[in-house]
């Protein structure tokens, strides 16, 4: 099983749980950090993988030619604030190489590694249905990767499902404010901060699913009829 951006955060917690249920690994990081020597001696397979370029991307694509895989989880992202407008073209393309074509390409390389009854699920984000004048070409770009699940379940299945997970806040950053926080919860019916283990349980229904593809699981609090 392959996932992507699973250094830190949310994505290190899906590798810890996968690795818990005794399920191969392979993960993929941007930059070295402590934890992956860690993951390393525990058996996983760390692979270090920048989607910034298409060679970064071609290259890990190569790393796992004929490598079976149960699934993949497309987790890497880039939560970056729009620019002043002289870098706003740059910033575009490069939401997009991350987002939305770094998972299209690895699926069209790695799809028919992908076994029979296998998965793939891309995670996106709650905002794709409603905006954000501060994030628009990450919103864009994760938009783009919710249609790309729908045409990938179409093509791929029913050989192989496809699906996405779109959360909203799921754990604060170390450094935010008590007032970012309250006003943060407050945008969600739940009001709470639920973890990444509520990303994983979407995962694990996705997993075990025989029938469910081309959906979007929302994991969001209810933001959406705050």
């Amino acid at each position: 099983m392959l996932i992507t951006g699973a250094a830190q955060r949310v994505g290190l917690h899906l590798v810890r749980r996968l690795k818990e249920r005794g399920l191969p690994v392979i993960m993929t990081y941007r930059r070295h950090r402590e934890v992956i020597d860690q993951l390393t001696a525990e058996g996983v397979r760390c692979v270090q993988a920048d989607f910034a370029t298409d060679a970064g991307i071609q290259a890990l694509a190569d790393a796992l030619q004929g490598q079976p895989l149960s699934a993949i989880i497309h987790n890497a992202s880039s939560w970056e604030l729009e620019p002043a407008l002289d870098a706003a073209a740059c910033h575009f393309d490069a939401m997009m190489q991350v987002h939305a074509k770094a998972p299209y390409l690895l699926n069209r390389h790695l799809a028919p590694q992908v076994q029979d009854g296998g998965s793939i699920i891309h995670i996106t984000d709650y905002t794709v249905e409603r905006g954000s004048d501060r994030h628009i070409a990450y919103v864009a770009a994760k938009a783009a990767l919710a249609s790309l699940t729908l045409s990938f379940a179409k093509q791929l299945g029913p050989r192989v499902r496809v699906n996405a997970i779109a959360p909203s806040l799921i754990i604060f950053n170390e450094d935010d404010d008590e007032a970012y926080k309250a006003k943060t919860l407050a945008k969600s019916v739940m009001g709470i901060e639920p973890g990444s283990d509520e990303v994983w349980l979407a995962v694990e229904y996705l997993l075990n699913s025989h029938y469910v593809t081309g959906r979007t699981l929302h994991v969001d609090g209810g933001r959406h009829i705050r």
